[in-house]
């Protein structure tokens, strides 16, 4: 169980998402609501209302960064991730470029002109950024838009603003992170690798490869350069590396509704500590999905989603085996503190 300790699941020590995104280093957020959750359940009494206000007021960020998805970062960490793996996955983009259309001079016209659109504490949407360039007959037609901007975002240039409404807007990340400190590439690695590790261990060379996008080699350099900070285990013949034990907390056993792209799935290469093999295609049918699953004593029993009602939330569960008497009052007692989270009641529904 130390690994759902690790990843604040069976413990929440910290009341301040804030906190949790330090812990992590770097949280997914390609699903923003089920993000929001994702949060929501690592942090001790907490609500959507709440993480929704810490992300407006810059606090944590949403950026792209490792393997080019979205993932919640605080701004003193942003600036040394970027250093690590931006280069990185714009060159793996080039080949999409290309298709697009999208040059260099293009993407770097269009990065000048969204700074210069968003400075002095500009929010913009998507839509007003797309205006914006347009007017300057910059094509933002078919997925040229979501590239240009992702590309700003891994230049450092722009990353999440406040939200308008249902609407994400974007920002300059030198006005929201002003103070961002930079670390030469051996410290920016002997980091990552004790944020990882310590977040998501026991955890494999493999694993951290994985979620980072780094290559191997840098990966076992992260490794070695922190590794009088790290602990050494054989699981079943493979050598896995963890960083201490997050403590404190009341001890939650039992069942966790984990939300889409949760880190408990996506952090591994491999997911079967946490997931038997003929039930991986019940949650990842591939695509780059990962559902919302239903965790049961550190395993994946089943997948859920929810219905908003006006003030009730219906959570629907489809288990992979029929749920014992005991674990259904757990489902339940799990459904309402997501509920709770909402600030609505619960209703749940087992198919």
């Amino acid at each position: 169980m130390s690994r759902l300790g690790n990843q604040l699941i069976t413990r929440q020590p910290f009341s301040s998402p804030v906190d949790v995104v330090r812990h992590f280093g770097a949280l997914q957020a390609q699903d923003y609501l089920g993000s929001l959750w994702a949060l929501g359940l690592r942090t001790a009494k907490s609500s959507e209302a709440r993480i929704e206000a810490v992300l407006a007021e810059g606090s944590v960020l949403r950026t792209h960064i490792f393997r080019g998805t979205w993932q919640y970062v605080t701004p003193a960490d942003v600036r040394w991730m970027l250093s690590l793996v931006a280069e990185r996955v714009i060159a793996s983009t080039a080949s999409r470029h290309r298709e697009l259309g999208l040059d260099a001079k293009t993407l770097g016209r269009s990065v000048e002109l969204i700074a210069e659109a968003l400075s002095g504490e500009k929010h913009l949407t998507r839509r007003e950024l797309s205006v914006v360039l347009s007017r300057r007959r910059i094509d933002t037609s078919d997925a040229r838009l979501l590239h240009i901007l992702g590309h700003a975002e891994l230049r450092g240039v722009i990353c999440s603003g406040a939200r308008r409404g249902k609407q994400a807007t974007f920002a300059l990340l030198a006005e929201r992170a002003p103070k961002a400190p930079t670390l030469t590439r051996e410290q920016a690695l002997e980091k990552l690798a004790r944020r990882y590790f310590g977040s998501r261990g026991p955890a494999t060379e493999r694993d951290f490869g994985w979620w980072t996008g780094l290559p191997l080699r840098e990966v076992r350099q992260a490794i070695e350069l922190a590794r009088t900070r790290l602990a050494r285990t054989i699981i079943d013949g493979r050598e896995h590396w963890s960083a201490g034990e997050a403590n404190g907390g009341r001890a939650r056993r039992g069942i966790h509704l984990l939300p889409a792209f949760d880190e408990c799935l996506i952090a591994y290469r491999d997911r079967g500590a946490f997931v038997e093999a003929e039930h991986v295609r019940k949650i990842n049918a591939g695509g780059g999905i990962l559902k919302p699953a239903l965790l049961c004593n550190g395993r994946v029993v089943g997948t859920w989603q929810r219905a908003l009602e006006k003030r009730r939330v219906s959570i629907e569960v489809r288990p992979f085996r029929t749920l014992t008497a005991n674990e259904r009052v757990l489902l339940n007692a799990a459904a309402e503190r997501y509920a709770a989270f909402l600030g609505l009641s619960a209703r749940t529904v087992v198919r």
